[in-house]
C-alpha cells in the first residue's frame, strides 16, 4: 500500500474517532502518562501531519483576523500573490501557478500529462498523492524502490521511462516519509537523459529544512534549461499556514497555461491569499522556525543515539525512527498514550515518521518510549 494524503488523513481521522473519550473525567495528562481531557475529548500530542510547530508569523495571524471581516466575499487577491511570489522567486508572473495547496498542483499536472497510454513513475516509499490522481486518469503507475541510503534511483526511474510513450515523473526532494535527499547532480544528469515525452514534478515541500546541504539546491532558485520541469512548493510547511491550503509552482510558461487550464475556480480562498502574502513578507520568522526545527532534530537524534536506536531524515520537520518492531504496535502504543504518529510505512515495516514537535512534546514522545521498556537489539 501507498502513503497519500487522502488515505493518511481517513486513516486518522478514524483512529481521532476511536481514540477521543466523552466520558466527564479529567485526566492529568502529560506526567502519568495519559492524554488531557478538555471539557469531554480527548487532546492529543499531533506528531503526524509534519505541521510547523511552531505555528504561522505574527503578521500572517493578524492579516488573518483583519481579512475575517471578509469572509462572505469570494476570493480575489490571487493576481497580488502571484507577483509577490514571481518577485521573491525572481521569475516572470506567468511561470507561476496557483493551486489549494500543492497537492491541488499535483493534480493539475496529474490531468494535463496524462492519458491512459501514458505512465506515471515514482518513488516508494514517496509522498505519493499524485499517484491516486494518475489511477483516475487511467494511466500505469510504475513505482521504483528507493536506494538504500532512502535516495531517489534515478537510474532506475530513467530505464523505465526509455520503455514507455511518455508521461509524468514524480520526485520528492526532500522525500517525504524518509526526509533524505537525492543530490542535486543525480537530478540533473536524470534530467539531461530524459525522454522529451516526460513532465517532471520536483516536490519541494520540504526545501526550508534542506538549504544548509551542499547536495541540495532549488530548481526554482537554480533552474536548468528544461521547459518540461514543475518545481512546487507550499505555505503548509516552513510557513506554518497548513489550514490555509495554499500552495503554488514555478515552470515555463507553457506548462503554466496548461496547468491553469484545469485548476479549481476560487480554489484559494480569500483569507489564505491575505495570510501567504503576510508569511511571505516575514521571512525571519521562517528562517526562526527552521533554526528551532535544526535544534529539535539534533535533539531527537542525540536521543536516539541514548537509546541505542536509529533513525534516518536529516533534510525536513520530521524524522524517521527504526522502532525495532512492528510500526503498527508502537504506533498504538502512542495512541493509547495521548500521542498521534502516522500510519505503517509502505514497505518500512520497523520504521515510523515522527513530526518534530516543540520541546516539551518531545520530552513526552520519549517518556512514552521509555514507557515499552526495552527494546529488541537486532535490527
Amino acid at each position: 500500500m501507498a502513503i497519500t494524503r487522502r488515505k493518511l488523513l481517513v486513516q486518522l481521522a478514524g483512529a481521532t474517532a476511536v481514540g477521543i473519550s466523552f466520558t466527564p473525567k479529567v485526566v492529568k495528562s502529560r506526567p502519568n502518562g495519559q492524554p488531557q481531557v478538555v471539557g469531554h475529548a480527548t487532546k492529543y500530542i499531533r506528531l503526524d501531519h509534519n505541521e510547523n510547530a511552531y505555528g504561522a508569523s505574527a503578521q500572517a495571524v493578524a492579516r488573518l483576523r483583519e481579512s475575517a471581516d471578509e469572509a462572505n466575499l469570494y476570493p480575489t487577491g490571487e493576481d497580488v500573490l502571484i507577483e509577490a511570489l514571481a518577485k521573491y522567486h525572481g521569475v516572470n508572473s506567468r511561470r507561476v501557478v496557483l493551486g489549494c495547496g500543492s497537492s491541488e498542483v499535483l493534480r493539475m499536472a496529474a490531468t494535463a500529462f496524462l492519458q491512459p497510454r501514458h505512465q506515471i513513475i515514482l518513488s516508494t516509499p514517496t509522498f505519493d498523492l499524485i499517484r491516486k490522481y494518475a489511477e483516475a486518469r487511467g494511466a500505469h503507475v510504475v513505482q521504483v524502490p528507493l536506494r538504500k541510503n532512502y535516495s531517489h534511483d534515478m537510474s532506475g526511474i530513467l530505464a523505465h521511462a526509455r520503455r514507455n510513450a511518455g508521461g509524468l515523473i514524480y520526485v520528492c526532494n526532500p522525500n517525504n516519509p524518509t526526509g533524505t535527499l537525492t543530490e542535486r547532480k543525480e537530478i540533473e544528469a536524470f534530467l539531461t537523459n530524459l525522454p522529451s515525452t516526460y513532465h517532471v514534478v520536483i516536490d519541494e515541500a520540504y526545501h526550508h529544512y534542506a538549504v544548509g546541504s551542499g547536495a541540495y539546491a532549488s530548481f526554482i532558485e537554480r533552474p536548468v534549461d528544461n521547459p518540461r520541469v514543475i518545481v512546487t512548493r507550499t505555505f503548509s510547511i516552513a510557513y506554518g499556514l497548513a489550514g490555509l491550503r495554499v500552495g503554488y509552482a514555478v515552470t515555463s510558461e507553457e506548462v503554466a497555461r496548461q496547468l491553469k487550464g484545469d485548476s479549481l475556480p476560487f480554489g484559494i480562498n480569500r483569507l489564505g491569499v491575505a495570510a501567504a502574502l503576510a508569511a511571505l513578507e516575514d521571512q525571519q520568522h521562517v528562517e526562526s522556525c527552521v533554526a528551532k526545527n535544526e535544534d529539535g532534530r539534533q535533539e531527537f537524534f542525540n536521543q536516539v543515539n541514548a537509546r541505542m536506536l536509529r533513525a534516518v531524515g536529516f533534510h525536513a520537520n520530521f524524522v524517521c525512527l527504526n522502532v525495532m518492531r512492528q510500526a503498527i504496535d508502537i504506533i498504538e502504543h502512542y495512541r493509547k498514550n495521548g500521542c498521534l504518529l502516522p500510519p505503517p510505512i509502505p514497505g518500512m515495516p520497523n520504521y515510523v515518521r515522527v513530526s518534530l514537535g516543540k520541546p516539551e512534546e518531545m520530552h513526552e514522545f520519549w517518556r512514552i518510549w521509555d514507557a515499552l521498556g526495552p527494546h529488541p537489539m537486532k535490527m
